[in-house]
């Protein structure tokens, strides 16, 4: 019987088998990097507001805080948006006239919402709390990002599920403490730049969010003093040697500040915020990743 295929064909074979594996695997990467790109994701995508607000001018020019608001997100699951009311505080002053503001003169006289465009939106079937979040010491910037640096608000990080997962399996690299949550430049410690934290019991009484059982300060506590000495001892429940009733202010001895021996120094993240999760009393890994976490 003659021969079909020629010897080549089998050359060929496996060419072809070679190079059809090349392209599936070139098309997984590709499409693997297409849902993490900002076509997909809106990272960097500036929305067309009806009024272009500054959070660049509002937060970093005039010193507004994030609470001014976005009233419930220290209470509740959504930061809020501001009503009209709340532009009205300030824009019935100044700006009267300015034609950018007459969508919210409209909103005021008329009582409609502004059709605000939701720029970090989550999917319907996500459960996200905001509460949880700023009470266990998430700030602001770590998922929103520099909001003070944005003249046009963005979406600074990609939402995406495995976004939030690298966060909740090791929750300690983005842990701070509660007072600087609505700072926008906080920094992670360094040896140059470190951070003293002590244990005040406030947060395990029940009546509180556990993060207020911590109390942090940037300045050594042995050696500081003034307002934020007195600050610091009475969230942590110590008290300042008294003088005698028999002495004289001139007799009496120097007040030292006397910090608890619990204040310890932390120079990086990862040790502040391993600290911080047995303080806050954050649940393990586990159980911050398991699917009712997010889904309900």
């Amino acid at each position: 019987m003659a021969q079909v295929f020629d010897r080549t064909s089998n050359a060929l074979a496996r060419a072809s088998l070679v190079l059809t594996g090349l392209i599936v695997i070139v098309l997984g990467v590709t499409l693997d990097q297409l849902q993490r790109s900002p076509w997909v994701t809106r990272q960097g995508q500036r929305a067309d507001q009806p009024i272009p607000f500054s959070h660049k001018h509002h937060v970093e020019g005039l010193g507004l805080q994030c609470q001014y608001c976005h009233t419930s997100v220290e209470v509740s699951s959504y930061a809020g948006i501001p009503p009209t009311k709340t532009c009205i505080n300030c824009h019935a002053q100044i700006w009267t006239n300015a034609a950018l503001l007459q969508p919210v003169r409209d909103s005021w006289a008329t009582g409609a919402s502004i059709q605000w465009i939701k720029v970090h939106d989550l999917p319907d079937y996500v459960y996200f709390n905001h509460e949880i979040h700023v009470n266990k010491g998430i700030g602001c910037a770590s998922c929103h990002g520099r909001v003070d640096q944005m003249p046009l608000m963005y979406m600074e990080n990609t939402l995406q599920m495995e976004w939030c997962l690298n966060c909740h399996r090791n929750p300690a690299e983005n842990l701070r403490p509660t007072s600087e949550i609505y700072n926008m430049a906080w920094a992670a410690p360094s040896t140059s730049k470190p951070v003293w934290c002590a244990p005040t019991g406030k947060g395990d009484s029940g009546t509180g969010p556990t993060a207020q059982s911590v109390a942090c300060t940037s300045k050594d506590p042995s050696g500081q003093a003034g307002p934020e000495v007195a600050m610091l001892q009475a969230q942590s429940g110590m008290k300042m040697p008294q003088a005698a009733s028999a002495q004289t202010v001139s007799d009496s001895p120097p007040m030292t500040p006397m910090m608890p021996a619990s204040y310890q120094k932390f120079t990086s993240q990862n040790d502040l915020g391993r600290y911080l999760t047995s303080q806050y009393h954050i649940r393990p890994p586990n159980e911050l990743t398991s699917c009712e976490t997010c889904h309900r």
